[in-house]
């Protein structure tokens, strides 16, 4: 049975409906992992240290289809909930239009800065070579990698979320076989790891731009447009919190490389880079679930249908709970054999490795709270708040904690910065939902009878 976003949405017809994006975003992050693992035990250390030094820089880039697409798909599921489907997908072409536009010039913008940037995050000798020379691959794919991000949030909208799970596949298992073909047999390095996730990349963004320029049975599909400014402008504002939450972490990335380096050099940031894989891989439960969430909860905006925002809220308050819960036990459970798939080849290391997974695994509890509730205000449209719970987040509370809790517990502290973090954060979003709640209604405390909008 096909499920709408006009449903009203039981467990199992909300975990239905967001289970394509959150198989999606999985084996987005399983693809990575899979980067990783040829080429840290096929290209050796320096490459697989200089890919988590600079592979934040290309993450910055790539934030920007996040943001057009979290915050174009607010509007575009909103107008579709107001009826005025027409309008809808004039709006939706737009932001594609833009998007791949302004990832053109992004990429000939930042291409010739590449080395010293990467000079400017710790980057020395060969590792200094080895980033520069995977992140100019990289950049050549910087447009349809920002198309990928965006087409992952407007599947949902399209109410097609299975087949950008699909599309994500094609993109994944395209990368996985170059890995193999390029770093494994023909021993490319790091320069075989570029290529093949550059064209993994084409691949996941031409390949919807390719679905939706044909006649299809989705919600969406590309019609002729005309520049409507306002709602790129508020599809930015919409989509700024996404934006500013991408490159907070990728500017934390960097914060706790730097630290690491000066801390414990290079096995620190081979750890972290380890921590990083399996995070993409748990948190990508959380990201998929949001972005399957953020088009129901912007189209029951749209048609005021308050009732349903609050049904919507309270289960996703108690999925991801569970959910979380779960995530810690298997990631603390699971912390050697992760570090021995990485870095078996050192025994330091591996004690290092499972020892920083087990205490960063703590952050699990909190973290889906926090990026829930930023996906939520943004589908609301309300980008301001949205921002302030993602950068509060993201980069406040990380900076802080990454800065002052390792001159008390030295590299432990480092471990433990981003559960400290979450742990204010979602503090914080409690304090967001409260003082909120009496303009949109999403508790069910308040009899008032006024509209949403």
């Amino acid at each position: 049975m096909k499920i709408q976003l006009s449903d009203n949405f039981t467990y199992k017809k909300l975990l239905r409906f967001c289970m394509g994006p959150i198989f999606m975003m999985i084996f987005t992050s399983i693809y990575s992992v899979v980067d990783g693992i040829f080429v840290s035990n096929f290209a050796g250390e320096d490459p697989f240290v200089a890919i988590n030094l600079i592979f934040p820089v290309i993450m910055i880039l790539g934030a920007v289809g996040f943001m057009f697409g979290a915050g174009g798909t607010a509007i575009v599921s909103k107008t579709l909930g107001e009826g005025d489907k027409k309008r809808a997908n004039e709006y939706f072409t737009l932001v594609v239009m833009v998007t791949f536009a302004l990832g053109v010039v992004l990429a000939v913008g930042v291409f010739f800065l590449l080395r010293p940037i990467a000079v400017l995050i710790g980057a020395k000798d060969a590792v200094l070579d080895l980033a520069v020379i995977y992140a100019k691959i990289l950049i050549c794919a910087m447009p349809f990698f920002m198309l990928q991000n965006l087409f992952q949030s407007f599947f949902i909208t399209a109410e097609k979320p299975n087949l950008g799970f699909v599309f994500t596949v094609c993109s994944g298992v395209t990368n996985m076989a170059l890995d193999a073909l390029f770093i494994a047999v023909f021993k490319w390095g790091i320069v075989g790891a570029a290529v093949a996730t550059a064209l993994a990349q084409v691949v996941g963004g031409l390949l919807p731009v390719i679905y939706f320029a044909c006649k299809n049975s989705s919600l969406l599909r590309f019609v002729r447009t005309r520049f409507y400014g306002r709602a790129i402008v508020q599809s930015c504002f919409n989509g700024s919190s996404e934006l500013l939450g991408n490159i907070a972490m990728s500017l934390v990335s960097i914060i706790y490389n730097w630290q690491l380096l000066k801390i414990s050099g290079n096995d620190g940031v081979a750890a972290y880079g380890v921590i990083m894989y399996v995070s993409f891989v748990f948190v990508a439960i959380f990201i998929g679930y949001c972005l399957g969430v953020a088009p129901i909860v912007g189209y029951n905006f749209g048609a005021a249908n308050r009732i349903e925002l609050q049904n919507i809220f309270k289960k996703s308050m108690i999925v991801i709970a569970v959910t979380g819960v779960v995530m810690c036990a298997l990631s603390v459970g699971l912390a050697e054999p992760i570090a021995w798939i990485f870095v078996r080849e050192s025994p330091e290391l591996m004690v290092l490795t499972t020892r920083a997974m087990r205490l960063y695994s703590i952050c699990f509890l909190f973290c889906g709270f926090c990026m829930f509730c930023s996906s939520f205000f943004t589908a609301l449209n309300n980008g301001l708040i949205s921002a302030i719970a993602s950068f509060g987040r993201t980069l406040v509370f990380q900076i802080i904690c990454i800065f002052i809790l390792p001159l008390f517990w030295g590299l432990d502290g480092i471990w433990i910065s981003t559960p400290v973090a979450d742990v204010l954060s979602v503090a914080l979003c409690a304090l967001m939902f409260a003082v909120n709640n009496k303009r949109y209604h999403y508790l069910g405390h308040s009899q008032k009878d006024s509209p949403l909008r």
